[in-house]
């Protein structure tokens, strides 16, 4: 086992470069193509570090969500519908993960937690945006919405794969809100992509750790 975090460890510290560096490249230090590779550079690497630790149905899910979604990371520099549309399908196959992984036993407080989540993110993501991008948006913030409640309510740790979803959902209206209530705000946008990594982070990790112990349903 230690041999095998040594083996992957180089994924991890890969992901971490391409995260703390991108913040810094993003203002015309690197040629468009090159800043779209680095940025999906980042959680590219904790799909392959998915890929790597869970050979499972559960392993594929999770790198498919986290591929996905670096793939949107690059597209996004290009056009923001496109980048959404990745993110979307990123946001469908984790909920697939996370039906998988239901929690037998949900506390009604946690329940309508995640509930809430459902409804409040779509509707949020209308009101900050002042109705910016119309429909589309609300039916990306469904599926964002969907997204962070599953993860809310599955097996896997809350305190770090539920509160990792919370923080992608908050990084996300971020971005909603510079299109809107928040154009001009700067600290809004500097936030985004440390929220968003901070998020996949932990989900990655939360997600790896949690079924390398206890595998079962993860054929």
């Amino acid at each position: 086992m230690k041999q095998a975090l040594v083996e992957d460890r180089p994924f991890l510290i890969l992901s971490l470069v391409f995260a703390i560096g991108f913040p810094f490249l993003r203002d015309g230090a690197l040629p468009e193509s090159l800043l779209m590779v680095w940025k999906a550079g980042a959680v590219a690497m904790l799909a392959l570090y998915a890929l790597r630790r869970l050979k499972s149905l559960d392993g594929w899910l999770l790198c498919g969500a986290l591929a996905l979604s670096a793939l949107g990371d690059a597209l996004i520099i290009l056009d923001l519908t496109t980048g959404a549309i990745a993110f979307l399908a990123s946001h469908i196959v984790a909920i697939a993960l996370y039906a998988r992984n239901r929690r037998e036993q949900v506390a009604p407080s946690q329940r309508l937690l995640g509930i809430l989540l459902v409804i409040i993110v779509p509707l949020l993501s209308h009101l900050v945006s002042f109705g910016e991008a119309g429909w589309g948006l609300i039916l990306y913030g469904l599926g964002l919405g969907l997204m962070a409640g599953m993860a809310w309510a599955s097996r896997f740790p809350r305190y770090r794969v539920g509160i990792g979803a919370v923080l992608f959902v908050v990084s996300d209206l971020c971005i909603f809100a510079g299109m809107g209530i928040s154009k001009d705000g700067w600290l809004v946008n500097q936030a985004v992509w440390p929220l968003y990594y901070a998020g996949q982070l932990m989900i990655a990790m939360g997600v790896v750790r949690f079924l390398r112990v206890r595998p079962y349903l993860s054929a």
